[in-house]
């Protein structure tokens, strides 16, 4: 029995090696933790159960039949991060610089099917040169039973992509596919061509960083969420991440201890809209102010930065924030906030997460660049999102709400379950310069009319009573008292039962 016992254990140390000590130390060198090392990082201490320790590759061609490892290059299993359960794969470097192979593939495939089937989220860390290319077809075959599993997976579990070395050509759609990515910097990046292939093809010049780095991810692409400084930084913000999630489409998600009072009045709300409608504030003022302590995981915060897209917690209890940025922009929408916000009411919806969007919009960008890009088809994406959400939303719109873009930052017309404006608000088709340059057109050289027909429109429009008369909005609320409104209202719509007519899925305007 002691020689089972024994041989067990060197085969488990052949293992935990990896591809060998002087891998270990290259990786170490390059400022990246291992495999193993990352996992002891985002998962509780002594939580993780390792399966397929033993797994090896059956490849036989090109000399790979006396290279065989333990593990073939990832670590699977299972574990708990603040207690909840989590399944994860970690990709290793060390061996076959974490090149995908079949047995690679299946391995993570297991843990994934485990996952959907008890309702667990996955979390992947991904540090990989690709398909392991002595396998051929047989690689390409598991990378797409892999996507197969991100798309079965998709709306059942969270997923979360963490980006931890390279990543490129088929081994960057299963994180595309993936909720939530990212990446650290310096040390990561996704292409699915490389610079060299780029330059051969298109003779263009580009560093990996340019082409696919974290910052160009984070900030031009919108691949990824968050980009992160070091290995370490990006695992403990995925562990404080975690916390705002559900475990699946059945859980109803953490609920947090708190010492925030629910009915916290925050009078420097009162003040905090200008005078002139053309100067900005910071809506992040607004948002952490209504929060729990404050706490509020922005996502997205480099990408389209004129809507703010985050988690945080009222009594406890997960919301999601969708807000205008009028620091930005003014807050317009436009392509990539229309997109970034889509995907992030989606998410909620699928979730079961409460949408909580604070309203500050003059309406969509205009402009060539604007309109050839397609802004229809993306503004539409946002509306559809909203439309089809049937988790609760509460609406506040603090400031303007002009044109279509009224319309779709969860109006009372998308089903909004609670819609509210400060006295500040401005709900009108469009800014009364714009409106009376319109409907006064006759009198436009007459600069005096026109001052007098201006100041006449904003009276009748440039405030919210008009759509209150019409139970647009539910009440005009002190500015101070917002938090308290949620709060209510969210205990209200925890029974909220809405379902959209059947269908085996919709056709959102992609």
């Amino acid at each position: 029995m002691s020689a089972n016992i024994a041989e067990m254990e060197r085969r488990r140390e052949a293992a935990r090696m990896g591809g060998g000590q002087k891998r270990i130390d290259a990786q170490h060198a390059k400022g990246k933790l291992t495999a193993r090392e990352r996992l002891d990082v985002l998962l509780d201490e002594g939580s993780f159960e390792e399966i397929d320790t033993y797994v090896e590759h059956d490849c036989m061609d090109f000399g790979m039949e006396n290279q065989r490892i333990p593990g073939d290059g990832v670590v699977t299993g299972s574990g708990t991060i603040n207690g909840r359960l989590v399944y994860v794969f970690s990709q290793d470097f060390t061996v076959f610089g974490g090149s995908l192979s079949k047995r690679h593939a299946e391995k993570i495939c297991k843990i994934m099917d485990t996952a959907i089937k008890v309702g667990a989220p996955v979390i992947g860390l991904n540090d990989s040169g690709g398909a392991r290319i002595q396998e051929g077809v047989a690689s390409l075959g598991g990378y797409a039973e892999v996507f197969q599993r991100n798309v079965l997976a998709s709306g059942v579990v969270p997923q979360i992509s963490l980006i931890m070395g390279p990543c490129a050509g088929g081994a960057v759609y299963s994180p595309a596919m993936t909720d939530f990515i990212f990446m650290v910097k310096d040390s990561s990046y996704m292409f699915v061509t490389g610079p060299d292939v780029v330059k051969t093809v298109t003779n263009e010049v580009v560093t990996q960083e340019e082409l696919g780095g974290a910052i160009t991810h984070t900030t031009k692409t919108s691949v990824a969420d968050l980009a992160y400084e070091n290995d370490v930084e990006a695992l403990l913000a995925t562990r404080r991440f975690f916390d705002f999630l559900p475990l699946s489409n059945r859980d109803e998600g953490p609920t947090l201890p708190t010492s925030d009072p629910w009915d916290r009045l925050e009078m420097s709300l009162d003040t905090l809209i200008p005078e002139n409608a053309n100067q900005p504030y910071d809506m992040h003022e607004v948002i952490t102010k209504v929060l729990d302590e404050g706490d509020f995981f922005e996502i997205q915060p480099a990408h389209a930065a004129n809507i703010i897209c985050g988690f945080g917690r009222v009594e406890g209890r997960t919301v999601g924030v969708v807000a205008n940025q009028p620091m930005v922009l003014a807050g317009v929408l436009d392509i990539n906030s229309s997109k970034k916000a889509a995907r992030f009411v989606r998410f909620c919806d699928a979730f079961e997460i409460p949408i909580i969007t604070f309203v500050d919009v003059p309406g969509f960008l205009p402009g060539t660049a604007q309109e050839l890009g397609g802004i229809i088809k993306h503004g539409a994406k946002l509306l559809f999102a909203y439309a089809e959400a049937t988790v609760p939303k509460i609406t506040v719109i603090t400031r303007k709400a002009y044109g279509g873009a009224y319309d779709v930052m969860a109006s009372k017309h998308l089903r909004g379950d609670l819609n509210y404006a400060w006295p500040t608000a401005e709900i009108a088709v469009m800014g009364a310069k714009g409106a009376v340059e319109i409907i006064f057109r006759q009198e436009k050289d007459n600069p005096a009319k026109i001052a007098e027909r201006t100041k006449e429109y904003e009276d009748r429009f440039a405030n919210p009573f008009v759509a209150a008369s019409r139970g647009y909005i539910d009440e005009v609320i002190h500015p101070h008292s917002t938090r308290r409104r949620i709060a209510l209202g969210l205990r209200k719509l925890r029974t909220k039962q809405l379902e959209n007519p059947w269908k085996k899925h919709d056709n959102i305007p992609l």
